[in-house]
């Protein structure tokens, strides 16, 4: 338990855990049937708490589903920036960060179908809700992923490559895998694949004498 649950009372955790209940129902249902076909009332019933319960948490069907949103993006957030605070070297952190965003993304597979569902199904108003606080997320991994990169090339482990560019261009590597596994997870498993990215990836950035795979 962290030191901040276990500041909170009785009461704050008992909330904590009715909201976890209800973004769970709420994800269960948006995935059966689509974030546009379920309703505050089915939510509210699937979660087996009284509809004036569930709008005291949430104003309506777009704040529930932002929520659940920003609470996964948190946890990717948390979990993928704690790398970069290990005192590994820089080689084996970027490993970690590919295993590591791997098992997050597995995860919570049903949450991601979810967002692109949404947010790439003509959804405007939802994607231009959600954008600023994902990107947010998404950019401060990248930069320390891109401070990472730096330090590998300063200690010449890596070419001297933009390093926010070698972020970027690793994320779009592992996210393009992530996605074959999603669409297909027993014919492309994700873990079958990371010797493969680590190979198309490293092969094209280690310089020789930093080489340190093993």
């Amino acid at each position: 338990m962290s030191k901040e649950k276990a500041k909170l009372s009785r009461r704050e955790k008992d909330k904590l855990r009715h909201r976890g209940m209800m973004l769970s129902a709420a994800l269960e249902l948006f995935s059966e049937k689509g974030y546009p076909n379920v309703t505050m009332h089915e939510i509210a019933h699937h979660a087996e708490f009284a509809i004036g319960t569930l709008y005291k948490f949430f104003k309506n069907k777009e704040d529930l589903y932002n929520a659940l949103l920003i609470d996964i993006a948190e946890q990717f957030h948390v979990a993928l920036a704690q790398i970069f605070e290990e005192k590994d070297d820089c080689h084996h952190k970027i490993k970690k960060y590919i295993r590591i965003k791997g098992d997050l993304f597995m995860a919570n597979a049903g949450a991601v179908r979810l967002y692109f569902a949404e947010a790439f199904g003509g959804n405007f108003n939802l994607r231009a809700t959600l954008t600023k606080e994902l990107q947010a997320y998404y950019d401060d991994i990248i930069n320390k992923l891109s401070d990472v990169f730096a330090q590998g090339i300063e200690k010449g482990v890596y070419s001297p490559i933009d390093p926010h560019c070698l972020a970027i261009s690793l994320s779009s590597i592992v996210n393009s895998f992530l996605f074959y596994w999603l669409d297909d997870p027993e014919k492309h498993p994700f873990e079958e694949n990371i010797s493969s990215i680590e190979t198309i990836f490293f092969e094209g950035v280690l310089l020789p004498k930093g080489d340190d795979r093993d």
